[in-house]
């Protein structure tokens, strides 16, 4: 559980600080000015040549990555409420590296997210054991 919880961390890290340079980036593109075919075109060219949001890309396909391994080997059910924690390092990455404001009621929020994956993390160390036949028949419908 240990291992599945490093590394879904660096996946979340990553995935934060990509979401912060998305919205860097995107804010450094601005906005459309109207909704024609030469307005779309400008935003897409200025998208795709700015720094930021291409790592900002970059990091995102990397935490997708992570993503599809721990999937792949974990519970959904495990996993996916996990990456709320997601939510708490992009709070605390807007507020350090883009220097937001984030009100008391945005930390209380962070704070209830916090304790629900704690209860999914606790919930999967009070998991039952599988028996062995459990373990064949899962590893089974794997292979087909």
């Amino acid at each position: 559980m240990t291992k599945v919880i490093l590394i879904l961390l660096v996946a979340l890290v990553l995935e934060a600080v990509g979401v912060v340079f998305l919205s860097a980036g995107l804010k450094e593109i601005g906005e459309m000015k109207s909704v024609s075919a030469a307005e779309i075109g400008r935003i897409i060219k200025r998208g795709v040549t700015n720094s930021k949001v291409l790592l900002g890309v970059l990091l995102e396909a990397i935490f997708f990555i992570f993503l599809l391994v721990l999937l792949k080997q974990n519970d959904v059910s495990l996993i996916w409420p996990l990456t709320s924690l997601g939510f708490v390092l992009t709070a605390l990455s807007a507020k350090f590296i883009l220097r937001e404001h984030v009100a008391g009621t945005r930390w209380i929020g962070v704070a209830l997210i916090v304790v629900g994956a704690a209860l999914v993390s606790w919930s999967e160390k009070n998991k039952p054991a599988r028996t062995p036949a459990q373990a064949d028949s899962t590893a089974q419908s794997r292979a087909e």
